[in-house]
Formats: C-alpha cells, sequence, structure tokens
C-alpha cells in the first residue's frame, strides 16, 4: 500500500501475509491513521511504488490509532501524460498513476509463459484529450 502525510508525501508501506487479518479492519482507504511502532527498511528494486528511499513495514506489536483528518484535497495520485508514458520518458524503476476511460477491451487470452499458463487482457484507456494509453493487463490482474 501506499500511505501518504499531511504534506503529500508518499511512502510504500507492506504487511506480512500472517499478519493481514490483524491490521486489515484498520487501515480503510482515505482513512487518517497514526502507526506506532513499525520497521523501516530502505526500498530498492525495480517498479517501486514511491520513488521514497525508505518503506514501511508493519510489525506484530504496531498500533494503529485514529488521529486527525487530512486535507479533503490530498488524494495522493499524481497521474502523468500518457505521452510520457509511450515515449519512454519516465524512469522504469517507479510506478506511475494513469487516469483514463475504457474505451476498448479484448477477451482474456490464456499464454503459456515460462511453462506456466497465465491470463492475459489487453485493453485501452481514454484521457479528457481523447488521447489513446493502450495497456495489458497479466495473471490475477487480468481477471
Amino acid at each position: 500500500m501506499v500511505l501518504c502525510d499531511l504534506k503529500g508525501g508518499k511512502i510504500h508501506a507492506t504487511v506480512k501475509k500472517e499478519l493481514v487479518a490483524q491490521f486489515s479492519p484498520f487501515l480503510i482507504q482515505g482513512e487518517s491513521l497514526m502507526l506506532i511502532n513499525f520497521s523501516v527498511t530502505h526500498s530498492f528494486g525495480s517498479y517501486r511504488t514511491t520513488n521514497h528511499p525508505y518503506m514501511i513495514s508493519f510489525l506484530s506489536t504496531t498500533c494503529v490509532r485514529s488521529c486527525e483528518k487530512l486535507p479533503e484535497g490530498l488524494a495522493g495520485f499524481e497521474p502523468v501524460k500518457y505521452t510520457e508514458v509511450l515515449d519512454g520518458t519516465l524512469k522504469p524503476d517507479y510506478l506511475v498513476d494513469v487516469i483514463g476511460q475504457i474505451v476498448e477491451i479484448s477477451h482474456i487470452e490464456h499464454i503459456n509463459v515460462n511453462g506456466k499458463e497465465t491470463e492475459k487482457i489487453s485493453l485501452e484507456l481514454r484521457n479528457s484529450d481523447d488521447e489513446r494509453l493502450p495497456m495489458v493487463l497479466w495473471g490475477k490482474f487480468s481477471l
């Protein structure tokens, strides 16, 4: 998940599978929360959710508390232009936000990838300027 602070700064946060049941009732999109007792480690690798150099990991002893609401206009999304995606000017190390209307969608295809069958679906987004962005979703994201 991506957490956002009062100034709009974003940081990646993760909850290990065995702790999801403990925290899922408290982690509601759009809610303002205070986290106490968590781990901070370096964030690295490709396809990172934010450009923050660190990430948060929840521990079994992490506490989640309600706190003062963040400003209403703070959504955390920073959509990029379709042309930036298509021309390759964006850094491939980070995921980006795109917003659009789905205008074309294929049927689900079953493809053999590295000896394992997976699903694939192709679609096309349209933005408010009628620019088009082709996309492919794989595996569970295609269902």
